[in-house]
C-alpha cells in the first residue's frame, strides 16, 4: 500500500512535554468546567488551552474552530487529532514531547465519514493479544493486559456497559473489528458498526485507558430503538430495558448494518426450510482458544502491500402476469441470503420436529437462533425432567432419542450421588439445585401437543394430538444462552432467584445435537457472563470476563475493573452467558500454520487470501473452507467499487502456507494475481447509463402527463412497485425490480379488472405506463379514467335548460 501523504500540520506544535500534559490532565475544560477523562489539550504554539470533547458542547473542537488551531491532544489516552485533515496524528518519536512509543506515522485516511468530535474517529486497532511492534509490550503486558477498560455510566446504563463488555471479550467480533476494519463500511444510519468499532478500539488500545464514555454510541442505539431512550432507563426487565433486549437490538442492527449478499457457492451452504439443505461444515479443525501470535504479526509477508496491476443486461420480455409474479418472488427469496460477521460467529440453526400420534407423520422444520432462550425450572418440573431420564417419552421409537443417552454410565451415576445429596437438605435452606444441563435439557425436552393445544396433521386434516421436540442443527461458534430469570404478569413482574450452577469449561452440547448436524467440535468454554443484582424493578448489571491475554477473570463494574477468583464467577446468578467453542486439535492446527509461515523457503507463488477469513481462522474452531469471494466478482477480478480498499480486503501468504490451507479447508479460489474486473467496469458504466435514460424519461413523461388538463386515460400503478422501481433508478438499490405487480390493487369484477378500494397506488399516463412495460413487463393495466365519447350538444342544451328552469323553482 502506497505511503501516506505526511500530515503538513505538524510544524505547528510547541514545544510539550509529558509533565505539561499530566499537569493538564488533572485540570478542567477552561469554557465550561468539566472534568475529565474527555479533556483535550490544544497543542498550537504558545496556546496553552484545554477542552471538553463532550457531544453537547465539545469545546476543545469550537475552541479549534474559532482560533484556527489545527492540532489537539487527548489528555487520557494521548492520542492526536488534526482537524483539517480530519485524521487522527501519529507523530515521529520525540523523546521530550509525548508519552507515546510511536512509530514515524502520518495522517492516514480513513474509511469512516466524516467524524464530529476527535473521538469519533477510532485508531485502525490490532489483533487481541498481539503486539504492534515485536517487544514493544513485553513485561507490562503480564502485569495489565489489555482490554481491562471500564466504561463510565451515562445514566442507568449498566446493562448496555455489561452487555459491551461481554462482547468485547469475545475474541473472534472484537478481532475482526480491530483486524478487518477495511469491511466496516456502511452507508446505513445511525453506522452503529462505526461507533462500535470506535469503541472496541479504545477498550484494547495499548495505552489501556482506565475507563471510556460509550456515548456515541449510546446515541446509535437510540436512534435505532427509541425503547432505550430517555435517562429513567430502570434496568430490571419490568421496563423490559434490560441488557438481554440490548444484546438483540445491536446485535441485529451490527448484522443489519455489515450484511452482504452470499454468492451462489456460498448459498449452497445455507441453511433452509429444509434440513437436506442445511450448511456441510468443514470437518477440519482449526485455531486455538489460547493467544497465539496471529499469522500476519509471525509472518512479515503476510501483512505486505499487495500490487496491483493497473453490457447492460438487457431487458427481458413480456412475460405472463402469473410467471412475471413467481419471478419476482423468486428474486425476493434469492435477495434474502445475506451473511455478516455477526450471523458468522453467533448464528445456529435449530432442527424442530412434530410427531401426529395417529398417523405417525413427521413434520420438520428448521430455525435459526442468535441466543438460546433457557427456562430455569422448579422443584416439580426437575423431577418430571429426572424421572423422563429412564421412561419412554410419549413418541414413536426413534423420533426422540435419550436426552442424556450419550453421557454415558459415569455421568449418570455422578449425577445421581449429587441429587441424592442435594435431596437430604431442605430446599427451603438451599433450593432445588439446578444446573445449566437442567435448563438445557428442559428447553429440549419434548412437548406433548394435545387439549387446546393440539397438532393440526396435514396429513389427517385434522387436529390431532401430538408430540413437538427440537434438537441443534448447527451450532455457532459462539454460543450466546440467555436464562430466563424474569416473568411478566398482567399486574405484576417477579424474578426467579434460584441459583444455575454452570461450567466454566467443557460445557457439551452433544446430547442435544441432531443426528444430521455437520458440528464436529461440540464442547464449550465459558469467555463471559452478565449477571443482575435485585429485583424485576430495579438492580444493576455487571459482567465478569475472562480475559484472553492472560486468562485471568475480572468484574467488569461500570468504570471499575477488578480482577476476581473463578469461584466468584462461580457462584454469580448468571442471566447471560457467552460461550467459546474449545478443541486442542485446533490449537494445534494453527501451530502448524504459523510454523509453516515461519520458514524461509523462498517461494516462487505469493496467494491473496481473504483477511476477514483469516480472522477466522485465528479465532474460529470451526471456520469454513477458504471464502476469497468478499473482495473477488463472480468473473475472478476486483470489482470497482472494492478496487481503492483492496489492501485491506487480503492477506499475502506464501505458496506453502496456501497449499496447507486450501488443502485442509477447500474453497477459494486461488488468487495470485489482482486485477480490477473491466466486465464489471463495463455493467457499472452500462447500469449507470440505463438508471440515467429510465429516469430521465420518466420525468419528461411524467410532466407531459401533469401538462394535460383532461387527459383521456389515467392508468394505476403499484407504489410498492414504484418504490422498488424508483429504489434501483436512484442507485440505492443494486438489482432492478421485477416485472410490474399490480395485483395487489387490481379486483376482478364482472369480468373486468378494476381499482382496489383503499389500494396504494399512483396514477401515471399511457405512454408512462407502456415505457415501463416495455423494459420490465408484468400488469395487468388498470385504468381509473378511460376515454369518454363527447357529448351531444343538443342534448347538453336541453340538460343546461333544464337545470336551470329547476334553479328557478
Amino acid at each position: 500500500m502506497a505511503e501516506p501523504e505526511m500530515c503538513p500540520h505538524l510544524d505547528s506544535i510547541g514545544e510539550v512535554t509529558k509533565e505539561d500534559l499530566l499537569e493538564k490532565s488533572k485540570g478542567t475544560c477552561q469554557s465550561c468546567g468539566a472534568g475529565g477523562p474527555n479533556l483535550w489539550a490544544c497543542l498550537q504554539s504558545d496556546c496553552q488551552y484545554v477542552g471538553c470533547g463532550e457531544s453537547f458542547s465539545d469545546h476543545s473542537t469550537l475552541h479549534a474552530q474559532a482560533e484556527k488551531h489545527n492540532l489537539t491532544v487527548n489528555l487520557t489516552t494521548f492520542r492526536i487529532w488534526c482537524y483539517v485533515c480530519e485524521r487522527e496524528v501519529f507523530l515521529e518519536h520525540r523523546p521530550a514531547l509525548l508519552p507515546v512509543h510511536a512509530a514515524p506515522h502520518t495522517c492516514k485516511a480513513s474509511e469512516q465519514e466524516a467524524p464530529p468530535p476527535p473521538l469519533s474517529h477510532p485508531l485502525k486497532g490490532v489483533p487481541i493479544a498481539v503486539a504492534e511492534d515485536e517487544g514493544s509490550e513485553s513485561e507490562e503486558d503480564e502485569v495489565k493486559p489489555r482490554g481491562l477498560t471500564g466504561m463510565k455510566n451515562i445514566g442507568n446504563s449498566c446493562y448496555m456497559n455489561a452487555a459491551l463488555q461481554a462482547l468485547s471479550n469475545c475474541p473472534p467480533l472484537t478481532q475482526f473489528f480491530l483486524d478487518c476494519s477495511g469491511l466496516v463500511r456502511t452507508d446505513k444510519k445511525p453506522a452503529l458498526c462505526k461507533s462500535y468499532q470506535k469503541l472496541i478500539s479504545e477498550l484494547w488500545h495499548k495505552k489501556r485507558p482506565s475507563y471510556v464514555v460509550p456515548t456515541s454510541l449510546s446515541h446509535g442505539i437510540k436512534l435505532v430503538n427509541p425503547m432505550f431512550r430517555g435517562y429513567a432507563q430502570q434496568v430490571g426487565a419490568s421496563t423490559q430495558q434490560d441488557t438481554q433486549e440490548f444484546l438483540r437490538c445491536l446485535m441485529d442492527q451490527l448484522h443489519e448494518e455489515l450484511k452482504e449478499p452470499l454468492t451462489e457457492c456460498s448459498m449452497s451452504g445455507e441453511g433452509s426450510d429444509e434440513p437436506d439443505n442445511e450448511v456441510t461444515m468443514s470437518q477440519t479443525q482449526s485455531t486455538p482458544c489460547s493467544p497465539v501470535r496471529t499469522l500476519q504479526e509471525l509472518h512479515p509477508k503476510l501483512s505486505s502491500s499487495p500490487p496491483r496491476s493497473s453490457p447492460l443486461r438487457s431487458a427481458g420480455p413480456a412475460y405472463a402476469f402469473k410467471k412475471a409474479q413467481l419471478l419476482l418472488s423468486a428474486k425476493k427469496k434469492k435477495q434474502s441470503h445475506f451473511r455478516s460477521v455477526i450471523s458468522d460467529i453467533f448464528d445456529g440453526s435449530i432442527l424442530s420436529l412434530v410427531q401426529c400420534l395417529t398417523c405417525d407423520r413427521v413434520s420438520t422444520t428448521v430455525e435459526t437462533f442468535q441466543d438460546l432462550s433457557l427456562p430455569i425450572p422448579g422443584k416439580e418440573d426437575l423431577a418430571k425432567l429426572h424421572s423422563s431420564i429412564h421412561q419412554n417419552l410419549p413418541v414413536k421409537t426413534g423420533v426422540c432419542p435419550d436426552t442424556y443417552g450419550s453421557q454415558g454410565w459415569v455421568t449418570f451415576f455422578m449425577d445421581s450421588i449429587r441429587r441424592f445429596v442435594v435431596s437430604c437438605i431442605p430446599t427451603w435452606f438451599w433450593g432445588p439445585m439446578v444446573t445449566l444441563e437442567d435448563c438445557l435439557a428442559a428447553f429440549f425436552a419434548a412437548d406433548e401437543l394435545k387439549g387446546d393445544n393440539m397438532y393440526s396433521c396435514e396429513r389427517c386434516k385434522k387436529l390431532r394430538n401430538g408430540v413437538k421436540f427440537c434438537k441443534v442443527l448447527r451450532l455457532p461458534e459462539i454460543l450466546c444462552i440467555h436464562l430466563k430469570r424474569f416473568r411478566h404478569e398482567v399486574m405484576y413482574s417477579f424474578k426467579i432467584s434460584s441459583h444455575v450452577s454452570f461450567p466454566l469449561e467443557g460445557l457439551d452440547m452433544r446430547p442435544f445435537l441432531a443426528k444430521e448436524s455437520p458440528s464436529q467440535v461440540t464442547t464449550y468454554d465459558l469467555l463471559s457472563v452478565i449477571c443482575h443484582h435485585g429485583t424485576a424493578g430495579s438492580g444493576h448489571y455487571i459482567a465478569y470476563c475472562q480475559n484472553v491475554i492472560n486468562g485471568q477473570w475480572y468484574e467488569f463494574d461500570d468504570q471499575y475493573v477488578t480482577e476476581v477468583h473463578e469461584t466468584v464467577v462461580q457462584n454469580a446468578e448468571a442471566y447471560v452467558l457467552f460461550y467459546r467453542k474449545s478443541s486442542e486439535e485446533s490449537v494445534r492446527e494453527r501451530q502448524k500454520v504459523v510454523a509453516l509461515a515461519s520458514m524461509k523457503e523462498p517461494s516462487l507463488l505469493q496467494f491473496y487470501i481473504s483477511r476477514e477469513w483469516l480472522n477466522k481462522f485465528n479465532t474460529f474452531t470451526e471456520p469454513g473452507p477458504i471464502s476469497n469471494h468478499t473482495f473477488l466478482c463472480q468473473h475472478g477480478g476486483i470489482p470497482p467499487n472494492k478496487y481503492n480498499y483492496v489492501d485491506d480486503l487480503v492477506v499475502i501468504v506464501p505458496q506453502n502456507v496456501w497449499e496447507y490451507l486450501y488443502n485442509s479447508f477447500g474453497g477459494g479460489p486461488a488468487v495470485n494475481h489482482l486485477y480490477m474486473c473491466a466486465i464489471c467496469q463495463v455493467e457499472i458504466e452500462a447500469l449507470a447509463k440505463r438508471r440515467k435514460t429510465e429516469i430521465d424519461t420518466f420525468i419528461k413523461l411524467n410532466k407531459e402527463f401533469q401538462a394535460e388538463e383532461a387527459p383521456t386515460v389515467i392508468l394505476c400503478i403499484s407504489m410498492q412497485w414504484f418504490r422498488e422501481w424508483e429504489g434501483f433508478v436512484k442507485g440505492k438499490d443494486n438489482e432492478p425490480p421485477g416485472p410490474i405487480d399490480n395485483s395487489k390493487i387490481g379486483v376482478m369484477k364482472g369480468g373486468h379488472i378494476q381499482l382496489k378500494q383503499g389500494a396504494d397506488y399512483g396514477q401515471i399516463s399511457e405512454e408512462t405506463w407502456q415505457y415501463l412495460l416495455g423494459i420490465y413487463g408484468g400488469g395487468p393495466e388498470i385504468a381509473v379514467r378511460q376515454t369518454v365519447a363527447p357529448a351531444d350538444p343538443d342534448s347538453l342544451h336541453g340538460e343546461r335548460k333544464i337545470e336551470a328552469e329547476t334553479r328557478a323553482l
